[in-house]
């Protein structure tokens, strides 16, 4: 769902960000969204280009995962941005549809702690992106199906492997999936502006 023409930032070592922009985003068409979620208007830019905008302005190295048939599920897209940056010291799995998403939230889980996964919360909520280290690239590279990578999570939590940060940052946790959370990001995003 992304440009074509959109250039990738691929690493050769240090951490990636994984933009996951494959989803067929049924919930905002269904709820009266006229184009595809990540091509929606969000004052005056994409939501896919805020996204990508953040991870520019990171300085972090990113590869963008878009719909592809032979990848059906997040699992899979998370396989396959993994893969395709095999060489990375770590990666930061970001949905594409979290408009918000600040470049110093993207820095800061980049350069956290070293842990197994490091996840941020905000208000008590669970958000993206998570960080995953190199040590989970072959979990992460064959994964498959719609349920992306929570169980890794869970199994990484059972041995005290998983890293909470607590950030202030709505973007972590403000998804566009109706038309309804796009009003709710552009007025988030109008508070932040002013």
């Amino acid at each position: 769902m992304t440009d074509p023409s959109i250039a990738q930032q691929i690493p050769s070592t240090g951490p990636c960000v994984i933009v996951l922009a494959a989803g067929r985003g049924e919930r905002f068409m269904a709820s009266g969204g006229k184009v595809h979620k990540l091509q929606a208007l969000l004052l005056g830019k994409r939501v896919i280009d805020h996204v990508l905008a953040a991870c520019k302005a990171s300085g972090l190295a990113y590869h963008v995962v878009d719909a592809d048939p032979s990848r059906p599920g997040m699992g899979d897209s998370i396989a396959a941005g993994v893969r395709a940056t095999a060489s990375a010291s770590s990666w930061l799995i970001l949905p594409a549809d979290l408009p918000l998403i600040t470049s110093d939230t993207l820095k800061t889980m980049a350069f956290a702690p070293r842990c197994a996964a490091v996840v941020p919360v905000v208000n008590g909520q669970r958000g993206h992106p998570v960080r995953f280290g190199f040590e989970c690239f072959s979990e992460l590279a064959n994964l498959q199906g719609n349920n992306g990578a929570a169980h890794i999570i869970r199994a990484l939590a059972a041995t005290d492997s998983v890293a909470f940060i607590q950030l202030d940052d709505a973007g972590c946790i403000t998804d566009i999936d109706t038309l309804d959370d796009l009003l709710h990001a552009d007025m988030l995003l109008r508070r932040r502006c002013v």
